[in-house]
């Protein structure tokens, strides 16, 4: 990732692989400002007005819609966007009888998507937390019939508009994926406990 990205990275990198990555663990984000960098943050912004982490909603998503006037993310949008690395991502439907079926949703061409973040530190005393949302929009075609909402997610060409470091227009990268750029099938519900580990998690059944 460090090669794919042209980033320096960080010495303190989240295991992989990880086939079940849950809301508050460390991801991988590229950030940029003098040169790019590989880090580790926590998937779950906290704004800076949180007393502790727990103090409010945990934020794993921002609204591409509202994401530049939300206060929690106004200033991240403009200052602080980054990419959250990931081969997919998960998402639910419910069958007749209320169960959760789980999704796999990966890219077609490619083994790794970038999806578009915001970040932030949050700190408190002697405690510094680092820490990153994911901007949705409204999911469009296949996609929408699991679920209504959907990462956005940013092209290789897109990644320095994104970065900041090709000018402004970045607000315009936050669209829905062109129908056929990903795929997606029924995985085991086992996802649905954040303890079940391993391949299996998103083998098709």
């Amino acid at each position: 990732m460090a090669h794919l990205f042209e980033a320096q990275p960080a010495n303190d990198l989240p295991h992989v692989p990880n086939y079940n990555v849950c809301p508050t663990n460390n991801v991988h984000v590229i950030t940029s400002g003098d040169a790019r960098r590989l880090v580790s943050m926590r998937w779950g912004f906290i704004p800076h007005w949180y007393k502790k982490p727990g103090d409010g909603p945990l934020l794993i998503n921002a609204r591409s819609e509202t994401i530049a006037e939300k206060p929690a993310f106004r200033q991240a949008c403009r200052e602080r966007r980054c990419l959250v690395l990931g081969s997919g991502f998960f998402e639910w439907t419910t069958d007749e009888e209320g169960k959760k079926l789980p999704w796999y949703i990966y890219p077609t061409d490619a083994e790794l998507v970038a999806f578009a973040g915001i970040w932030q530190d949050w700190s408190r005393e002697d405690e510094t937390i680092a820490t990153c949302a994911i901007a949705t929009t409204a999911a469009k075609g296949a996609m929408s019939k699991i679920h209504h909402r959907v990462p956005v997610m940013i092209a290789k060409e897109d990644w320095p508009l994104w970065l900041g470091e090709n000018g402004k227009g970045a607000a315009s990268l936050m669209t829905a994926p062109p129908e056929g750029s990903y795929a997606f099938h029924r995985v085991d519900p086992a996802v649905n406990s954040n303890r079940a580990v391993g391949a299996q998690l998103i083998e098709p059944v």
